[in-house]
Parts: structure tokens; sequence; C-alpha cells
């Protein structure tokens, strides 16, 4: 049996695992960077050991030095998690070289799986439905869109869709060209791209006695880039002839390369119903705990005992029950193209966290993290936080359950996806069980609106007061303030100036003190009591309770139905404010990996046109010439790394036609 494991992962997969460990009374082993030195995920495990470097390259994906770390602490077998090297043929033999347990398939498995093109072909001769593939170099008007993938990995990554025959050669470099820098490998392959499609998994189970268990499917429609923000089980709205399809076919996929543990079996559902292989993950997947939830099953320890060579439970699965709804929460700014976010996590508290794992029928939430309030959101890695998981008996009480702990969730720090999930849960589309991948596509401007102005002046007017509190003479025994002797002349007005972020509304708000306590300059909004973290405003007859954080000149304001963000005023200026007109500043900390084609000094560039590539936290970032012009300078270079406001390049801006010739 497995007495010591090591988990070649960090965050929050590595953490999940843990917490199976100690059910089991199996010992852990972490691995960490040098930028995880402090991480949740080495703070919980009972052995940790040093990768030096911070880059993954250099530390997470060096399988050589993840085998000997293990060696090192003693530990006898060795999980993946997701990611890094949890598809490596290579590292897998390697662990098992070394006399090790692998908590995984087959060696095999993974190399016939490991790229798309060959898996497709395998699953053809197993009689699985695929998309015929398209030859780029032969492919005409009549073939499009078409979607380029890469074929050694996934995760949106080398992933482009192609409308115009002429875009295709810039495509192909590019998708290419980010394959290689992702998984060594820059093989891309062309299918038929399907509009509107849905992103359908199955789970499947295997044990080495020839138990193959098909755990029912999730729905992961709603992605942006390519990358999965919110999944659920099961998929709603299958027919049952199509649900026992997907089964039939992720089971053959199994036998047919000799399965064993976890993996899923990916497939689009096209508008029309038919389903489509895209790809097998020979590992746990990120979304898991939904299938866990509805089964009751905890499939890291049936991973752990498939490793040591029990058989699955029963011959077949028990019976799934109600509804999860798993939510990805990301430090990333959706309006402004996902740009991931980093600095201090200060704070991060879910209401309602329960851990009932095995009685589904108990509506409830789960987080799984990598996160506590006080950590660091780095450059150098994924930009997810946690996962927060809803079940309840029904979709809807699941979909409900899980918006509803969003919103009330305190969270303070980078700026995160917080709001758009919250409304993409209550999106009329996602309450009718109307998903496809081009969900975010549509609804993205209407799901990134700047709140409510009335409740963001709300807001910042309970921000004001609790600052008054705080600078008040003293403090009544329950918490709330006495703001001076009153005096027979009138106090003059207090003013206080806030933004709201990330919209970056300004809102000025007065206040001063009366015989009754505090009043405000703001019509219909009356002060019930004020405490220096907690307010209570009254708005035309309405009460409601505000939880107020200051930090570093950032204000934190927590309602039941949302969280506000505010930079006390006045700020830092930005670095856009301090640079000449076409510069091109880092709209994040990251590294440049590429240049555009014969990009140098005194190029002509035109608006648009992608000129420098930005890798951060797991995704490239194009930055575009701001106007028609000349490159007067260029800073970037690739392999560069830069921090949030750094000069890349500046373009001058051609003069107009019309004035040269005035």
């Amino acid at each position: 049996m497995i007495k010591s494991l090591l988990v070649a992962n960090r965050g929050e997969i590595a953490c999940r695992i843990f917490r199976t460990c100690r059910a089991l009374g199996i010992a852990t082993v972490a691995v960490y960077s040098d930028a995880d030195a402090g991480a949740l995920h080495v703070r919980e495990a009972d052995t940790a050991v040093r990768l030096p470097g911070a880059a993954p390259a250099d530390t997470y994906l060096r399988g050589d030095l993840v085998v000997a770390a293990a060696l090192a602490a003693g530990a006898d077998a060795v999980h993946p998690g997701y990611g890094f090297l949890s598809e490596n043929a290579e590292f897998a033999a390697a662990v098992q070289d070394a006399g090790l347990r692998w908590i995984g398939p087959p060696v095999k498995a993974i190399e016939l799986m490991a790229s798309k093109t060959r898996a497709k072909e395998l699953m053809a001769a197993a009689g699985v439905p695929l998309l015929a593939p398209v030859d780029p170099a032969a492919a005409t008007a009549e073939d499009l869109p078409l979607l380029l993938k890469a074929a050694a990995g996934g995760g949106g990554r080398g992933m482009r869709i192609v409308r115009e025959l002429v875009d295709l050669p810039g495509e192909l470099t590019a998708a290419g060209a980010e394959a290689l820098s992702a998984f060594g490998d820059g093989e891309v392959f062309a299918e038929p791209y399907v509009e509107r499609g849905r992103h359908v998994e199955v789970q499947v189970m295997a044990d080495e006695h020839d138990g193959v268990w098909a755990l029912g499917t999730r729905d992961c429609s709603l992605q942006r880039r390519h990358q999965k923000v919110i999944e659920e089980a099961p998929a709603p709205g299958l027919p049952d002839e199509l649900r026992d399809r997907l089964h039939e076919a992720a089971v053959a996929a199994a036998r047919a390369v000799g399965y064993r543990g976890a993996g899923t079996v990916e497939f689009l559902v096209a508008p029309d119903g038919r389903p489509y292989f895209l790809e097998m993950n020979t590992r746990l997947q990120v979304e898991h705990p939904v299938t866990e939830e509805v089964f009751g099953l905890d499939l890291v320890a049936l991973q752990l005992r498939i490793a040591e060579g029990e058989p699955l439970p029963a011959a077949e699965p028990p019976s799934p029950s109600g509804h999860a709804v798993e939510a990805r929460l990301y430090a990333e700014d959706p309006a402004r193209d996902w740009q991931p976010q980093t600095g201090a996590l200060l704070s991060l508290d879910v209401p309602g966290v329960l851990d009932v794992r095995g009685a589904p029928e108990v509506p409830g939430v789960r987080l799984d993290t990598g996160y506590t309030g006080g950590d660091t959101i780095g450059v150098h890695y994924d930009p997810m936080i946690a996962k927060v998981i809803a079940r309840a008996p029904t979709r809807a009480e699941a979909a409900r359950l899980l918006a509803h702990a969003l919103e009330r969730a305190r969270i303070h720090g980078p700026v995160t996806n917080r709001d758009l999930l919250v409304r993409s849960l209550r999106h009329p589309d996602f309450v009718a069980g109307r998903l496809d991948t081009g969900f975010y596509d549509r609804h993205l401007p209407e799901l990134t609106r700047a709140p409510d102005a009335a409740a963001t002046r709300l807001a910042a007017t309970a921000a004001a007061v609790a600052e008054a509190a705080r600078n008040a003479t003293s403090t009544t025994r329950g918490g709330f303030t006495r703001f001076g002797a009153w005096r027979n002349l009138p106090s003059q007005p207090q003013l206080r100036r806030y933004r709201s972020e990330p919209d970056g509304g300004e809102h000025e708000i007065t206040y001063r003190p009366t015989r009754e306590g505090l009043s405000v300059g703001t019509d219909g909004i009356r002060v019930v009591s004020a405490g220096r973290a907690r307010v209570t405003l009254e708005h035309d007859g309405v009460t409601r309770h505000f939880d107020v954080s200051p930090a570093d000149g950032t204000v934190y304001v927590d309602t039941a139905s949302g969280a506000y963000t505010f930079t006390a005023l006045p700020r830092f200026t930005d670095p856009a404010d301090r640079t000449e007109p076409g510069s091109l500043l880092a709209p994040m900390p990251g590294t440049v990996v590429r240049l555009a084609d014969g990009l140098a000094e005194g190029a002509a560039v035109v608006a648009g046109q992608p000129l420098i590539w930005l890798e951060a936290m797991k995704m490239e970032h194009r930055i575009l010439a701001p106007a028609s012009g000349t490159l007067t300078a260029l800073h970037a270079a690739p392999g560069l790394q830069v921090e949030v406001g750094a000069l890349l390049a500046v373009v001058t801006e051609s003069a107009d036609p019309a004035e040269e010739h005035a």
C-alpha cells in the first residue's frame, strides 16, 4: 500500500490531493519553486522539496528534479495532478523506472492519446464519431470556418479560429509558435469549426481487472479563450439516447487504449445533436469536483486504490443524484480582454462552505483552492484562485446557491471575474440551459457592464462614513462612533473622493457631524449606524448593511448583493499619463515571447497590427499598433521579462495626407 505520496504539482490540485491523503492516512510530499516557497500547498504538506527557480520550465516541468525529490523525501508514489507533467509519457516512465508507483494510466495509453492526431486515428478505428480533418494546405472557402489546434496539448494553447482563407497562413504560424512554446511541439492540425457547439465530456474510471465506469456527463461549454469557466454535471438537456451514446463511446475509447485510472473523454455536440470526439485527457480534470458531488465519490481516493491494484468497488457505478455547478474564480479582468491580475490576496472567504461529500442530496458549497488570505498571486502560473462548487437536488437550485455564495464572498486583492460568474449563472440563456462555446462571444458586453451607478455611490458613501468613524474621537461600547462633542456652530462639510475599480468612475462624498450623528450630502441617504468596519445606511426607506475594509489606499465594501472596490484619491499617476503618444506599455507583468516578423525601428506599421506577443500566467496577449505610422522605438525582445507599465515600443502616427497637402 502507498505510505507516502509526492504530488508533482502546485496550488489547488496539490491541496486537493493532500486532503484525500490525510483522510486515507498517507503522508504527503510537496515540491515547490522559489516563487511558491510560502504557498498553501507547501504549508499543508508533511514534507516539501525545493525546485530551484521560478519559471515552470525550470521547476515543475523538470521531471528529473521531481523524481529526485520523491526519492529524497522517501515517497513511494507520485501523483501528477493536472497540467505540467500530468500527460507526459516520459515522466510517467521515469517515475516507474525509479521504483515509484505512478498514479495515472499506463505509459502506452498516455503515448497513444498524447497526440490528438494519432488519438483521432485510434478512435476512428474504435468506432468513435469524429470530425473529418482538413489539410490546411488544401483548404478552400467551403471548408471554413476552421479550428486550428495544437496536436500535443490542450487548455486553449495553440488554438485559433480561422474564418477567412487569407488569414490561414498567419494563424497557422501563430498557433504553431504558441504550441511550441507551451508544449515543446509545434505540430498543429485543422478541423471544421462547429458554430454554437457544446463541449460535453464523460468521466471514466478504469481498473486493471477489466472494469470501466462511465461516470456521467459534464457540460463545459462556457469558455473564454477556449478555457473553461463554468462546468456542471450532469450536462443539461441531453436526450437519453445521446447520453447513452456518449457513455458507450467513452468506454470504447478507454478500452481501446487499455486505460487505467481516471480519464476524461471530450466531445463536441453539434446543434443538430451529433457528437464528435475531441480528445481524451489522460489525467484528472480541473472540473472533477462536479462529478464527485453528484456521485458521492472521491475520485482521488479511487485513483489511489486502483494504483494499488484494487478493482472498482462494483461492476456498475453508483447512481447519480442531484446537480452540481462549478465556477472557476480567476484573478483576471474580463472587461479588459481577460487580462490576468497579480498582487496580494488580502482576503478569500466564501460563506456556507461545507465538505459533506457522500451525501449528494444535501445542498452545499465546496471550495477547492491553493490560496488563503495573505498569499500573493504571482506572474508565473495560472491565474485561477479557486474553484467554487455548489450542489443541490436540481440544476436551478445549484446555480442559485453558487451565485449566492460568490456574490457574498469576501475577495479582497486583485481584480477577479467574480461579477462575471454571478451574472453568467443568472443569465437567461444559462438558466434555460442554452449553452454553447460562443456564450461569452455573444454576451460579454452585458456581463461586464459597470455596476449600477446608484448602488456604487451608496457603497462609496459607506466607505466615506467608515473612514469618518475611524478618524472620530471615540467609539461606543457597541463599536459605533461618537463624532465629538456637539458645538453650536455648524461644522464644515468633509469631502472624500473615491475611484471605483476597475471601471474608473469617480465619486465625491461629503459629510459632516450633526447633533444626531453624521449627515451625508446625498439626498435620500441617512446614516443609521457608523462603525469603523460596518456601516448601515437607509436609502429611500430601505436599510442596507456594508462591511468596509481599507488596505493601503484601497477600500473594499462588501454587501449582501455584491462587492465594490474603491481607490481613495488622489492615487498614483497611471503609467500612460507619463508617456508620449503612441507608447505601447505592458498591460501586465510577463515575458515577451515573440515579435512580428521583420519588426525593427523604422518599420511601417498599420493600426491594429499585432506587434508584440506577451505571455503572462499561461496566456498569450497581443500588443497592437495604436495607429498607422512608423515604429520609432523598440525596447521589447523575445525572452525579456517586463513589469506592468513597462515601455515596449513607440509608434509615431503618420501625418494625415490631407494635412500634408493643405
